[in-house]
């Protein structure tokens, strides 16, 4: 058995170690009081600043520990499309249209063949997601860096008034489910550690190679998601990123009662090599990457919109009760 923590990534150390940045952060926000650009108190996955009629949203993330598996296999051509959806999914939870990105490239040393790659990736996931990438840093850093790194910062903006915070979420709303394209961003070290030393990069599972799953690109849900919240009334949105399901919690206080999808392809393979249920959810997205939840009256509407794009499905329903309730596999987060 492997839980995330073993592998290298204690979440409940890491949310305490990060509690005097995070009180530091928010004291800063006395230098913007009464000025343009003011921080918001509202917004979860990404913050936002009062532009007047508008909100400036704003988010920051990396690939992660995925660019090992790039590196370990010379393929370096996806992760560009990885950094962008980790922001603009983000973005997305506010109610945000994503507007442009800036990146950040640090390397051991330059090199044009990965380079240039990397900028394939970038251009893919811009056009995907309808952004513009406005800038960037890279940084050749031999004595600090080996290897290299990916990260960005992206900003998108909603107007006020139809910022989504999870306030109106209520009991009776519907649970909907968006189909992630695997293992997206999230869990790769707890991915690596458990199934590289046992079978390599190369092992087929289900007919594609263990680096075939593990760099898949994360899905980006730009277009699907702008259309739903410009068509039907949303209560809630979530990226499903590390901490899986439980990042529902960031929306509200409400409980959820939910049906999971089977668990398939890499995600079988990681539980079926010892990580349990309970774990399997807390780390991964295990096939659900976007959750949107709307007014009972409002899913069969949404459902139409967002098969459109992709897979999409009913996963349940908001319950007055605290807590995640997984019924079809037993586990409560």
């Amino acid at each position: 058995m492997l839980t995330y923590a073993q592998a290298g990534v204690d979440d409940e150390k890491t949310a305490k170690a990060l509690r005097s940045i995070i009180g530091l952060a928010k004291e800063t926000f006395q230098f913007r009081r009464g000025k343009i650009g003011e921080p918001s108190e509202i917004g979860h996955y990404a913050a936002l600043m009062d532009f007047g009629r508008f909100y400036l949203a704003m988010t920051t993330d990396g690939v992660g520990t995925k660019v090992l598996v790039a590196e370990a296999v010379g393929k370096f051509d996806t992760i560009g499309i990885d950094m962008i959806a980790m922001n603009v999914n983000d973005l997305l939870c506010v109610g945000a249209e994503p507007l442009a990105l800036v990146d950040y490239l640090a390397v051991k040393g330059p090199d044009e063949r990965i380079f240039a790659e990397i900028a394939r990736g970038l251009y893919e996931g811009a056009k995907q997601a309808g952004i513009a990438i406005v800038g960037g840093e890279t940084a050749v850093m031999p004595d600090l860096i080996n290897g290299f790194d990916l990260a960005g910062t992206a900003i998108g903006v909603v107007e006020k008034g139809k910022v989504i915070t999870g306030e109106e979420i209520k009991p009776g709303d519907a649970v909907i489910g968006i189909s992630s394209s695997g293992i997206h961003s999230n869990g790769l070290t707890l991915a690596r550690k458990l199934l590289i030393p046992k079978y390599g990069l190369d092992y087929e599972y289900e007919e594609r190679k263990l680096l075939e799953w593990l760099l898949e690109p994360t899905r980006i849900y730009v277009k699907a998601v702008l259309e739903l919240i410009e068509s039907v009334e949303v209560h809630g949105l979530a990226h499903i990123t590390g901490g899986g399901l439980t990042n529902l919690k960031r929306l509200t206080d409400c409980g959820f009662s939910i049906e999971m999808p089977p668990i398939e392809g890499i995600f079988r393979l990681i539980h079926e090599n010892g990580v349990p249920l309970e774990e399997m959810f807390r780390v991964f997205n295990m096939g659900v990457g976007f959750i949107a939840i709307v007014p009972r009256r409002e899913k069969e509407a949404a459902l139409e919109i967002l098969n459109k794009h992709f897979e999409s499905f009913e996963l349940g329903r908001v319950t007055g009760d605290p807590g995640i309730r997984v019924k079809n596999y037993g586990v409560r987060l």
